[in-house]
């Protein structure tokens, strides 16, 4: 079996990902912040050291101001349900999936505005496209990393560079970049980087956050939970300070121990070394895509300004049924459809029947590359 949708779960994990899991449910199991005994001051331990490592990975100086969250469609929805109010405006791009779309959405019907930013039709994105849209008065930007769809990357220091001199909070979905692009908080004027924990960074599913810099006041963001800390239990107000602000209600633990074992191993191995791997395995998959007849590659070309996910079609075949073919014949783990990023498609020129998309991971080789190729190259021969 060839595994080739990273870009919507990395598998496989480290091992030892599952083994921290497996160590917190039966070593340790207890419920961090919330008693004073040794196994809840172990659990609070393995907590506070994810949030050191996810710090030192994007270069954050404070691990307090790293946010766990159940996923980055939560620490999303977390920021822009809790900061825009009605006649308030949003602006973001051509290329965003629907973890931004939807609540955007749904805040617009209650009177906020959003503001479309086009992107080439190669998921390119001009930050004097972002300049010129912030004459107009505006309370957020938010733009991801790295589309899902087409991996095309977006230049997140530029753009938050204009954000910082306008006085525009920015925030970053780096749901496709985290742990496989290097990301740095000290360099780029990022105000809140949103991170899912199951993709690029190896942990289990159920864990994800923001990292929010202390240049951003978090007291614009309205808690949407509120609820027990563990801390000032003897208020029934919540807490302003981070993380509890964000954080009521038990952890998952055992998912963040995980984490933070997945962070571990990036760290070890380097993000660039990682990157570099990625990147020059997409760039043999691009460059034997080209040599396929019938075969569209979507996004530049240049392995440097994407991540290593690819999306292709193939002229007279159905979406979902090359991607079944690769699955069952060929046993190539890929997916086929809009990837829950239906404006990205728009943008691109794939909507409504969207791409098949290969994603590769850290654990993928040159030869799993070959038999992608020659997979497609039969299926694109009938």
């Amino acid at each position: 079996m060839i595994y080739l949708d990273n870009a919507a779960t990395s598998f496989p994990k480290p091992p030892a990902v599952p083994e921290a899991v497996f160590d917190f449910m039966t070593r340790v199991g207890a419920n961090p912040g919330r008693s004073g005994h040794r196994l809840s001051v172990e659990a609070e331990r393995i907590r506070y050291e994810a949030r050191e490592r996810i710090a030192r990975l994007f270069n954050h100086a404070d691990p307090q101001r790293v946010v766990f969250t159940a996923n980055v469609t939560a620490a999303l929805n977390l920021v822009l349900l809790g900061m825009i109010e009605p006649g308030d405006r949003v602006v973001v791009t051509g290329m965003e999936h629907n973890a931004v779309m939807r609540p955007l959405r749904f805040l617009e019907q209650r009177g906020a505005s959003v503001t479309l930013v086009d992107a080439a039709s190669d998921g390119t994105v001009n930050p004097d496209d972002i300049a010129r849209a912030l004459d107009t008065p505006t309370r957020l930007v938010c733009t991801l990393h790295a589309s899902n769809v087409i991996g095309t990357i977006v230049p997140i220091g530029d753009i938050g560079r204009i954000c910082r001199d306008r006085g525009v909070p920015y925030l970053v979905d780096a749901a496709q970049t985290a742990g496989c692009v290097p990301i740095d908080l000290q360099r780029d004027p990022v105000d809140i980087l949103a991170f899912t924990g199951h993709k690029g960074l190896l942990g289990p599913t159920g864990t994800g956050g923001l990292v929010i810099s202390p240049a951003f006041d978090e007291k614009l963001i309205r808690p949407l939970i509120f609820g027990g800390t563990g801390s000032r239990s003897e208020e029934e107000y919540q807490p302003e300070f981070l993380p509890d602000r964000f954080e009521s209600g038990t952890a998952n633990i055992a998912g963040i121990a995980g984490l933070s074992a997945g962070v571990d191993f990036i760290l070890s191995r380097g993000v660039d070394a990682i990157r570099a791997h990625e990147s020059g395995l997409a760039g043999l998959l691009i460059e034997g895509f080209t040599a396929i007849e019938g075969v569209t590659v979507y996004g530049v070309s240049d392995p440097a300004r994407r991540t290593a996910a690819v999306s292709f079609r193939i002229a007279g075949a159905d979406n979902a049924v090359a991607a079944h073919r690769l699955s069952e014949e060929f046993e190539i783990m890929c997916r086929a459809g809009l990837h829950c990023a239906p404006r990205a498609h728009k943008t691109i020129g794939t909507f409504p029947e969207g791409t098949v998309r290969l994603s590769i991971g850290p654990f993928n080789t040159a030869a799993d590359i070959d038999a992608a190729l020659a997979a497609v190259a039969t299926i694109a021969g009938k």
